[in-house]
């Protein structure tokens, strides 16, 4: 393996097309501005590095990074790349990681909009995140203790698993399909709209007008706060351990819990069971206060 250490580089394409490389203690700085420094390469290992240029990591295979920093001005960082792992870095720079696959993440910092786009096979552990657009049109994703900030995450995302994650959010989950969420806190208005096998198992979540027009919704011992609207043309099994604001028009499915201040029941197509309290809600043509 090629070691490079201890060296700036601020040409265009500096290291391209490497292969069997070790970049360690360097940076991609300087005045020359250049761009793509590790473009089509593979077998890359950086450790310790100071990414300060654009683009560098794009159509890269088997791509390791370590305790590095990927400034603001690292635009676009990681693209086209495959087996790649990302330990201990900041990622600040915007739209860092698009149309990747097989991504394993861990104790990283993420400040980046639109990060995360069109990836597939993505692990994420211990990271936390503050972005825009966070994830979305990725498939195949296991979040663990992942800590997100931001507006319109994971929307047409397909086929993941989050655990102990919390999320302050708004729109998230929209257009979701086979998606669970386990053991985790979500603050987030608008949550879950147009999901189709979107489950949530002992989460705790806030927001307004939660889960609407939604498909094969679960909700298994979760708490709800804050909500209100909730449900609205959607087909849901509930069994929630708090009081809700208020319920409207559920479509189909079961809804249970200990007690609702509202229920909007005025859509004659609307055909979900309601269980307040232990006793069956009888359906009405207006709404009914509990």
């Amino acid at each position: 393996m090629k070691i490079v250490e201890n060296t700036t580089f601020d040409e265009e394409r500096a290291l391209y097309g490497s292969d069997g490389i070790l970049v360690r203690d360097c940076s991609f700085d300087g005045p020359a501005d250049g761009e793509s420094a590790l473009k089509e390469s593979r077998n890359v290992q950086v450790i310790r590095t100071l990414c300060n240029l654009r683009y560098p990591f794009w159509h890269d295979h088997n791509l390791q990074i370590t305790d590095c920093k990927l400034t603001e001005l690292c635009r676009a960082a990681l693209w086209y790349s495959d087996h790649i792992e990302i330990k201990g870095t900041k990622l600040w720079g915007i739209k860092a990681l698009r149309e990747c696959s097989q991504v394993a993440m861990e104790d990283c910092h993420i400040v980046s909009p639109e990060f995360g786009w069109s990836v597939k096979e993505i692990k994420m552990n211990h990271c936390t995140v503050e972005s825009e657009y966070f994830m979305m049109r990725s498939q195949q994703l296991k979040f663990s203790q992942v800590e997100m900030k931001g507006k319109y995450s994971f929307q047409y995302i397909k086929n993941g698993v989050f655990d102990q994650c919390r999320f302050d959010t708004k729109d998230a989950f929209w257009h979701a399909k086979d998606v669970t969420v386990r053991d985790s806190v979500i603050k987030g208005e608008y949550l879950g709209w147009y999901s189709d096998g979107l489950t949530l198992i002992n989460c705790v979540i806030s927001g307004t007008q939660p889960f609407c027009y939604c498909k094969n919704l679960k909700l298994i011992r979760c708490e709800m706060k804050e909500a209100d609207l909730a449900f609205e043309k959607s087909e849901v099994e509930a069994d929630l351990t708090a009081p809700l604001i208020s319920i409207k028009n559920p479509a189909g499915g079961r809804i249970e819990a200990p007690a609702a201040e509202q229920l909007i029941l005025d859509d004659e197509n609307g055909k979900a069971e309601i269980i307040i309290g232990g006793k069956p809600v009888e359906r009405r043509t207006k709404g009914t206060d509990c």
